[in-house]
């Protein structure tokens, strides 16, 4: 039987990074490694709960904030736990400091998040079911996701060590007027994805995912090319796999006259468009005329902006992240409101790791109307900081773990070396357009570019 109460009494916060290819986006290129933190919330039952989370400057502090406030709470109390974390942040609540990008995602729940995680974990170990079952049980034993495609170079330009980078290119391959950064430099020893950078190199890469993980959804993150060019990618994927549905976010690059001619050149082909113009406005002038639902992960990522969004019709599917929406519980909360209004209801994803992968899942598994595959950047990563055996997916989807907590357990000798290469590596908060425009000293990050 558990214990009448299970005290915090403390909490390791150790950042890591790891491995992240030179994936290309609107605002520019991943760096050579994506940062994450991994909490470790101790209790005086001898248990101890897994969080993960951004492990940018700011969010570090936070972190470790707000873990000093919430010492001596109870691991049950979740609303005195955000509540305490909303006390010490008081002031300090501004949209700055999460993976590198200002957003308009409540600071406390982006706090939050980790901590009720690993408190649910630790829930679930004290009575041993698993997580999913604390969020009202799942309703599928297995949560589809969707293959996640971007442009890409073969490798990164400067050395893995960014303290001490290689020189420039000398030059690079093809450049096109409008953005020289977008083509690769001279050839170097490619990473195991290799070069995508055309409609035949994103077919192949869907193709190796398919194969590989048998997903039944594809996604491409766009706004890196002219539109023209990225709507003839989707036109070849369609061609190429014509009965698995398809997604396009170009991460608001374009204007609302430029998304629907994308949208009704596209007609029939994408399952959504994602984000294609910026803010509720722009992206409901879009909706009223284009063929196909618009889905959301930048104009509605905190609960004062569904009303709004909803009034004005701006999109029919939002994608939910527990570590915006402030935890498990809350992004069911943003399920029940999706329901009652008729939204579609998908997962956002950005570099992650396999503690937020379970979070994921179970969540997933626990939300009747999430009926969309969910996106994961799993397939990208090749380090992790928990034992392996457990995630995996097949057929397109991941098993929900059957046993208590989340399911998942930390490898100590993996933490450790991630932890090493954080500290090795240099890089304390991401930026995609400052490690561009080391590469082009002359790319600009424009909303919108089209």
């Amino acid at each position: 039987m558990a214990p009448a109460s299970i005290r915090i009494t403390g909490a390791r916060i150790t950042p890591v990074a790891f491995v992240d290819p030179p994936l290309l986006n609107t605002v520019g290129v991943h760096q050579p490694y994506a940062l994450r933190a991994i909490i470790e919330l101790v209790t005086d039952a001898g248990l101890v709960g897994l969080g993960e989370t951004y492990a940018d400057t700011r969010h570090l502090a936070r972190l470790h904030a707000a873990a000093e406030a919430i010492t001596g709470l109870d691991v049950f109390a979740l609303n005195a736990i955000r509540a305490a974390i909303a006390d010490r942040l008081r002031g300090d609540d501004a949209a700055v400091g999460t993976a590198g990008m200002i957003t308009s995602a409540s600071a406390v729940d982006q706090v939050f998040s980790p901590f009720e995680v690993a408190c649910l974990d630790v829930q679930g170990h004290a009575g041993g079911r698993p997580v999913a079952d604390l969020l009202g049980g799942a309703v599928r034993d297995a949560v589809p996701f969707s293959a996640y495609l971007f442009y890409k170079w073969a490798f990164h330009p400067h050395s893995p060590s960014l303290r001490s980078p290689h020189p420039h290119p000398p030059s690079l391959r093809s450049p096109p007027p409008h953005s020289p950064s977008l083509h690769s430099p001279h050839p170097q020893e490619p990473d195991p994805w290799g070069e995508a950078l055309d409609p035949a190199g994103l077919v192949a890469q869907a193709r190796r995912m398919v194969d590989e993980y048998g997903f039944t959804a594809i996604k491409l993150k766009g706004g890196v090319f002219p539109p023209e060019e990225e709507m003839a990618a989707i036109e070849e994927l369609h061609s190429a796999f014509p009965h698995i549905p398809l997604r396009l976010d170009p991460n608001a690059a374009w204007t609302p006259q430029t998304s629907v001619k994308v949208a009704s050149g596209l007609a029939g082909i994408l399952e959504y468009l994602e984000d294609p113009t910026p803010g509720i406005a722009g992206m409901a002038e879009v909706a009223a005329q284009a063929p196909m639902p618009l889905a959301t992960n930048m104009c509605v990522v905190a609960f004062d902006q569904l009303a709004p969004a909803v009034a004005a019709g701006a999109v029919k599917v939002v994608l939910s992240d527990h570590h915006y929406w402030g935890g498990l519980q809350r992004s069911r909360l943003l399920a029940g409101i999706c329901d009652t209004f008729g939204l579609g209801l998908s997962m956002h994803s950005n570099s992650h790791l396999g503690i937020s992968l379970a979070a994921m899942v179970h969540l997933a598994a626990a939300t009747p109307n999430l009926t969309y595959a969910c996106d994961t950047h799993w397939p990208w990563k090749t380090e992790d900081v928990v034992k392996p055996g457990v995630l995996s997916i097949r057929n397109g989807s991941v098993a929900v773990p059957a046993t208590p907590g989340l399911g998942v357990e930390l490898d100590r000798d993996a933490l450790a070396a991630l932890h090493e290469q954080y500290l090795r590596c240099g890089i304390r908060d991401r930026d995609d357009t400052g490690y561009m425009r080391r590469i082009d000293p002359a790319f600009e990050a424009i909303s919108p570019r089209w």
